[in-house]
């Protein structure tokens, strides 16, 4: 509940607003590492729930792409429902259909009840909680400490990354994945219980009305898109693999991707149409006409899609090419995890005042050290230990980005729309770790196929039939497979015992190739990433005294500071210069 003073707290006060704040952050922070956990335990799991509820593989990868698309269709949606309701009922509505799907996931018996729990349900709860998350610690953390907060909250994310394969791996190998998702059951109670403790800005006028036309448009549009990049690994990009689909002669991607942002066109119209007739749009068109805004979105793509290509690369070397378990591939990923918290938390705290621009430029110039340093480290032969300076580097570098990212965007706009801002922010989080994964993984494929094959063609030790046959199976691409497996199947479809090994050697020199070629992309994009940062501000947000760098109708202090006092009731004031005006609940 918000009032209208602001109170000295005093010695004792403070401690306990502290504590207050430290409960709220907790509670949001253990919402987005659910969010994230679930793909990575899907991931480690996917053989083992495939054979429990009686399906194959290609089921399972349908309910992960299922699960994606549902999150990406309806995020900007789940942004105006948390303004419409507020962000506080929003999340814990959010936290129950969450619940309730991984209840169902954790006692599905087939794929179609799995579908239902994990990749609906479980998807329309996030599509909730993740927007209403960013807008709750703008309610919750004042101005100065929310690049920290927000750090906070994108570093569990990542965290939930790292140990999603150690936690799925240990329990599925154990006990069953179901014990996972039973166990988001209990977890998502405590955090419903907790969420009680969130305070939210004051409702100012009417409520507004869902724009369900706007709705419909937006899932769509992005559901389109978002489909077309996740099944390019399939279908490939521009071009049709051969034996896949292919409309009018080119490959469906194309043609989804193009209709996405045909729709998408159509429901920016839509939106200026609503704003005309003094309706309520479902995403004010002005917003991405704000630079700062602008910026901040433009560069959470960037970080998410090289994110979620090295997130890609790595557990396939670790796994593939070193011969880890789930659980070993997932200690090896923690150095990451650390330095990502470390940063995250410690340049807000030490360094309150630097530049975000220079602070995001900085993490891109250490994320590309590491990726850099990893390319150089991939040869033959290499062990896991290669990985860990390297991702102590790329940890730092996503740390840094994550510890401004957050503050810029939602600084950008008033504090009432700060939950749109979270619906696009999530949106184009999980563009870019849709288009980081299937772009990176294309790449990969193709790079892995052209070399192996153009090895076996040029090895004399492998017969001519033999690379001719190899040419014409794996024209669509070559699966990145392990040493003893290749061989195994070699050796089954009746290849000579003293042929196998060198088919396997050109495999291994293979994988070294695609992966550093991966990887070296990756590092380009990070480059590409760079150029885009004039768009981040040189001054933080609402640091007194820097009304030059704020957007119109912004004040220097940010758009509403919120103070946490000892029985943690939350009290908001809104500064502009040396008047004050707050809005009691």
């Amino acid at each position: 509940m918000f009032s209208g003073e602001v109170q000295d707290l005093g010695p004792d006060g403070e401690g306990a607003a502290a504590v207050a704040a430290g409960g709220v952050l907790l509670t949001l922070a253990s919402g987005q590492f659910l969010m994230t956990l679930d793909s990575s335990v899907m991931n480690v799991s996917i053989a083992s729930v495939a054979e429990d509820i009686g399906t194959t593989v290609t089921g399972i990868q349908t309910a992960i792409t299922l699960y994606a698309l549902v999150m990406a269709a309806f995020m900007i949606t789940g942004g105006k429902i948390g303004t419409i309701i507020g962000r506080r009922r929003a999340f814990s509505i959010g936290c129950v259909v969450y619940g309730a799907g991984s209840l169902t996931t954790s006692l599905a018996p087939n794929l179609a009840v799995l579908l239902l729990g994990w990749s609906l349900l479980e998807g329309l709860g996030a599509a909730l909680i993740m927007p209403a998350i960013v807008g709750l610690v703008a309610s919750n953390v004042a101005p100065a400490g929310r690049p920290r907060a927000y750090g906070l909250i994108a570093s569990a994310a990542a965290i939930a990354v790292a140990a999603g394969p150690l936690i799925g791996g240990l329990v599925t190998t154990y006990a069953s994945w179901r014990w996972v998702f039973a166990g988001e059951v209990l977890v998502v109670t405590a955090i419903v219980a907790f969420a009680r403790r969130l305070g939210e800005e004051a409702r100012v006028g009417p409520r507004p009305r869902l724009d369900l036309v706007g709705t419909v448009l937006s899932a769509l549009g992005l559901g389109l898109a978002v489909y077309g990049v996740l099944r390019s690994g399939e279908w490939g990009w521009i071009a049709p693999k051969p034996g896949g689909e292919a409309w009018l002669g080119l490959s469906p991607v194309l043609w989804l991707v193009l209709a996405g942002v045909g729709v998408l066109y159509l429901f920016t119209r839509w939106e200026l149409r609503v704003v005309e007739r003094r309706g309520e749009p479902l995403v004010q068109p002005g917003m991405l006409r704000n630079p700062r805004l602008r910026g901040g979105l433009t560069m959470f793509f960037f970080q998410y899609l090289v994110q979620g290509g090295l997130f890609f690369v790595v557990p396939l070397f670790l796994s593939i090419v070193v011969g880890l378990s789930a659980a070993g591939t997932g200690v090896r990923l923690l150095p990451l995890s650390i330095t990502l918290l470390l940063a995250a938390l410690s340049i807000p705290k030490f360094r309150p005042h630097a530049s975000p621009r220079r602070v995001v430029q900085g993490g891109l110039l250490a994320l590309l050290a590491g990726i850099v340093a990893l390319v150089a480290a991939l040869e033959e032969g290499a062990g896991a230990e290669i990985t860990t300076g390297p991702l102590l580097l790329a940890g730092f570098g996503v740390g840094a980005l994550a510890s401004q990212l957050g503050s810029v965007t939602v600084s950008s706009v008033p504090e009432n729309e700060s939950g749109e801002v979270g619906g696009l922010q999530n949106t184009g989080s999980n563009l870019g770790t849709s288009v980081g994964t299937a772009l990176i993984g294309s790449i990969l494929i193709a790079t892995l196929s052209a070399s192996f094959l153009r090895g076996i063609g040029e090895n004399p030790a492998v017969p001519e039939e033999l690379s001719t046959q190899a040419s014409v199976e794996f024209a669509s691409g070559i699966p990145f497979v392990a040493d003893d497996d290749l061989e195994a199947t070699l050796l089954a479809s009746g290849v000579e015992a003293d042929v196998a090994p060198a088919v396997v050697e050109e495999n291994a020199e293979a994988r070294i190739v695609a992966l550093r070629v991966s990887l070296s992309v990756l590092a380009l994009t990070v480059l590409l990433a760079l150029f885009f940062t004039r768009g981040i501000p040189s001054i933080q947000p609402g640091r007194r005294g820097c009304g030059d760098n704020h957007p119109p109708g912004m004040t220097a202090a940010g758009p509403a500071v919120t103070t946490i006092d000892a029985p943690a009731t939350f009290r908001a004031q809104e500064v502009s210069g040396d008047t004050r005006r707050a809005e009691a609940e």
